[in-house]
C-alpha cells in the first residue's frame, strides 16, 4: 500500500511534535510494508512569515490531493494583532472547509493508573470514558455578519447552522455512540 501524506508542521511546538509523529509513521509503515510519500508544506505563522498568508495555495492543493494530512499546532502571540484573515488560525478554518472536515472527535478517558493524577476526586473521574463530537465548520466559525461597529462600542458574531450541518454532525455522533457502548447523552 502506498499513501501520500501532506505534513504541515505549523509553528510553535508544532514542528517538534510533528517530527516525532513522522518518525512513528515511518516505523509503523515499515513494519506493515506500507510505502509513504511524505511531503512537508507551510501553514500558520511560518507561512505568514515566508509567503504572507496562513494557508498558501500550494499547501491547500497538496492537502486536497493527498491521502492524509498530518497537522501540527499553529499560532503564536506575535500574530495576535493581525486581522482575522492573517492570523495563523485562519489556516485551520480554510483547511477544514476545503477538506470538509466538519466533525471533531474529542475522547476523554481516565486510565486507572492515572486517577491520582487528576485534579478531580477519584470517585468523580473513575470510569470516565466519553467522546465529545464537536461541529467545526458552521456556526461561529463562518457565520456572517461578524466584527465591530465603527465606534467599536458594539460587536457581532453570528451563529447560523443549516439543517444539513446539524444532521451530518449528529450522524457522526450517533454512529460513534453505536460503535462504543450504545450509550448516548
Amino acid at each position: 500500500m502506498r499513501s501520500k501524506i501532506a505534513v504541515l508542521p505549523g509553528d510553535g511546538i508544532g514542528p517538534e511534535v510533528v517530527a516525532q509523529a513522522v518518525q512513528v509513521l515511518k516505523i509503523a509503515s515499515g513494519r506493515f510494508n506500507h510505502e509513504l510519500d511524505i511531503q512537508e508544506y507551510l501553514i500558520g505563522g511560518i507561512a505568514l512569515d515566508r509567503v504572507g498568508v496562513p494557508l498558501p495555495a500550494e499547501t491547500l492543493e497538496a492537502c486536497l490531493s493527498s491521502d492524509a494530512v498530518l497537522l501540527g499546532a499553529v499560532g503564536a502571540p506575535q500574530y495576535d494583532d493581525n486581522p482575522p484573515h492573517l492570523k495563523p488560525e485562519a489556516a485551520l478554518l480554510g483547511l477544514r472547509k476545503a477538506l470538509g472536515a466538519f466533525a471533531n472527535l474529542r475522547p476523554a478517558k481516565i486510565y486507572p493508573a492515572l486517577i491520582s493524577s487528576s485534579a478531580l476526586k477519584p470517585e468523580v473521574v473513575r470510569g470516565t470514558d466519553l467522546l465529545i463530537v464537536r461541529e467545526l465548520t458552521g456556526g461561529l466559525y463562518f457565520g456572517e455578519p461578524r466584527g465591530f461597529s465603527e465606534t467599536r462600542d458594539e460587536a457581532r458574531n453570528t451563529m447560523t447552522y443549516t439543517v444539513g450541518e446539524i444532521e451530518r454532525v449528529a450522524t457522526v455522533a450517533f454512529e460513534a455512540a453505536r460503535k462504543r457502548r450504545r450509550r448516548l447523552r
